[in-house]
């Protein structure tokens, strides 16, 4: 059967000894998390995820939701346990403290998310799209919105949505049909179908709020033209109370192939009452505000579902007898020697080992600069923070995702048949994980945005804040005793990717068409070259300590680093001859002929 226990020691690994936590805790506004508090916060949350979350995931699954006449029904035991986690005050755990959060760090609420994709993705999804909504209306919304509707979505009273796609559109959101015609109390009567609205509609909460993407009669054609509003499910009152039910409907329920206690919803908006988030036709940057903290989510997403089919497969291959070891009996007094001594099942095992724990520390950094970018007093080092942030977005999305997916895949091949069985619980994470690289935009719109946009953003500055570090690092380090084995092949791997860079900078300006076909590889290129980056430095860290290692993590650590080093990073040789061979084959063949 499944199983998951948080993996707390290597989280606080990177918390704390890969990286200076007290960088974070001596921010304006994180001082309350000190060391202690952050201890207590991610055992709390562990208990909460193994205890309350995990033992419902399977059969929320196996129920789904049910959808009568608009009304949804979360699987049992989903509405107790949100209550449970709302009590606990986990749903405003990263919220503003004016609002009744709790002011928690981003580099906390990471460890937390991860915790919650690991043990129940679908649940996690009720909060996570509550907290994106919170993010955009703390940033856009007027203080009259935000006083009156934030206190109660952070208490997890109500919760939110993102309403962007429409049936006839997905990525490109400048064609959408949603209309907003204002009304004389300066509200807006919204009308329109939006679809794919997760947790759109259900019964956790006594109101959800909608953020609805929507085209006011003036505004200019595509995406300029785009204003963002606040639908409510419910109307609320000067009091605070509820009022009458809006004119929005969940007309449908998808039946998906994954997270299917999740309400996947079709919602109509007939003339709903709406108002108006942040400026008339700026929609798209506040809404960005939302989608560039669900992105960040959807990784962390890929990584939670890797670790837990990780967990699961190295369980397995522990206790299963299968043949004997190549090398002769392991366990000459048991029928089998258990499948964990062949090389291959190994090979799935440490490739999902060092992609997650890899993906951990790539997350724990862009989470680092996230909280920099917010809470730094020198605009200078936000701005240097936000910039990071904004290149490595879609990296940790695509990258996180791709792996996570690839890694249940692996956990299910560790098991064999039986993994093929429902019962198991693997095969779960795999169908839980396949959407992560869909949504909030597919993996290829992910490299897309960052060739096109975050590759020549301010003639390449954003590349800066990686490729300095980077380089910084290896020239520090890369004939130092020991340690100089490691970077070594991030050495190699670097310089293919300074290499791409500065010829897809040339042919993509020549022919649009080079970027498009050289720019899923760039971005697993990048990827794999940054998480490189981070086992180096997780080497760095086990080799100073590993003669005081009474558990053997350090020793694990730097096995595992060479294994990425050699097995897993080699990838970019490949990639950067795939990127080199150009766009000319990719575009050849004539459409009637596919």
């Amino acid at each position: 059967m499944a199983e998951y226990k948080a993996p707390l020691r290597d989280m606080r690994f990177v918390l704390t000894e890969l990286f200076d936590y007290n960088d974070i805790n001596q921010l304006p506004g994180c001082e309350d998390f000190t060391p202690d508090v952050v201890d207590a916060v991610l055992e709390e949350a562990a208990k909460v995820c193994e205890e309350i979350l995990f033992p419902i995931n399977r059969s929320g699954d196996e129920e789904g939701c049910t959808w009568d006449d608009g009304v949804v029904t979360t699987p049992k035991g989903f509405k107790e346990a949100y209550q449970t986690f709302a009590e606990g005050g986990w749903t405003g755990i990263a919220c503003d403290p004016a609002y009744g959060g709790q002011g928690a760090p981003k580099s906390i609420n990471a460890l937390v998310e991860e915790m919650i994709c690991s043990t129940n993705l679908s649940f996690g999804m009720y909060p996570g799209l509550s907290f994106g909504a919170y993010a955009a209306m703390h940033a856009h919304a007027s203080d009259e919105l935000k006083d009156k509707y934030l206190p109660k979505m952070v208490e997890g009273t109500w919760s939110g949505t993102m309403c962007l796609t429409e049936p006839h559109c997905g990525t490109d959101l400048g064609i959408i049909k949603s209309k907003a015609e204002p009304l004389d109390d300066g509200s807006y009567a919204i009308t329109g179908t939006k679809i794919f609205i997760s947790a759109g509609e259900h019964d956790l909460t006594e109101n959800i709020i909608h953020l609805v993407l929507a085209k006011l009669p003036d505004a200019p054609k595509g995406t300029k033209g785009i204003s963002l509003f606040l639908v409510p499910k419910f109307m609320v009152n000067d009091d605070g109370s509820l009022g009458d039910r809006n004119a929005v409907k969940c007309g449908s329920i998808e039946h998906k192939m994954g997270i299917k206690a999740s309400a996947t919803c079709v919602m109509n908006f007939d003339g709903a009452i709406g108002y108006l988030v942040g400026e008339p036709h700026q929609g798209m940057p506040a809404m960005f505000t939302m989608m560039n903290q669900e992105r960040l989510s959807v990784g962390i997403q890929g990584l939670g579902l890797g670790e837990a089919a990780y967990q699961g497969a190295r369980a397995y291959a522990k206790d299963r007898l299968q043949g004997r070891a190549l090398t002769g009996a392991k366990s000459p007094d048991k029928a089998a020697d258990s499948i964990i001594v062949h090389p291959d099942v190994r090979r799935m095992l440490l490739t999902a080992k060092a992609t997650n724990e890899g993906c951990r520390a790539m997350g724990m950094w862009v989470a680092r600069a996230l909280d920099t970018a917010k809470h730094h007093e020198d605009p200078v080092k936000r701005e240097e923070a936000d910039e990071f942030v904004q290149l490595m977005t879609p990296i940790v999305k695509a990258l996180f995702t791709d792996w996570g997916f690839d890694n249940t895949n692996l956990g299910v091949q560790v098991f064999g048949g039986h993994g093929y069985i429902r019962e198991w619980g693997m095969e779960q994470y795999v169908r839980d994980a396949r959407i992560a690289q869909i949504y909030e935009g597919t993996n290829g719109i992910q490299a897309l945005d960052l060739v096109g946009r975050k590759m020549p953003t301010k003639a390449g500055r954003y590349l800066r804040r990686f490729f300095h570090p980077v380089q910084e690092y290896i020239e520090a380090n890369v004939s130092k005793d020991g340690l100089g084995d490691y970077v070594q092949p991030l050495a190699k791997a670097f310089m293919r990717l300074q290499q791409a860079t500065g010829e897809l900078a040339q042919r993509g300006m020549k022919n649009p068409n080079e970027a498009g076909a050289a720019a899923t590889e760039f971005l697993r290129l990048f990827g794999l070259v940054a998480v490189g980056f981070m086992w180096a430095r997780m080497a760095e860290v086990a080799l100073a300590k590993q003669d005081d290692d009474p558990d053997g993590f350090y020793k694990a650590k730097l096995i595992t680093a060479k294994f990425y080093m050699e097995r897993i990073l080699p990838q970019s040789g490949a990639l950067f001859s795939q990127m080199m061979s150009g766009s000319s084959t990719m575009m050849a063949l004539d459409e009637e002929l596919f």
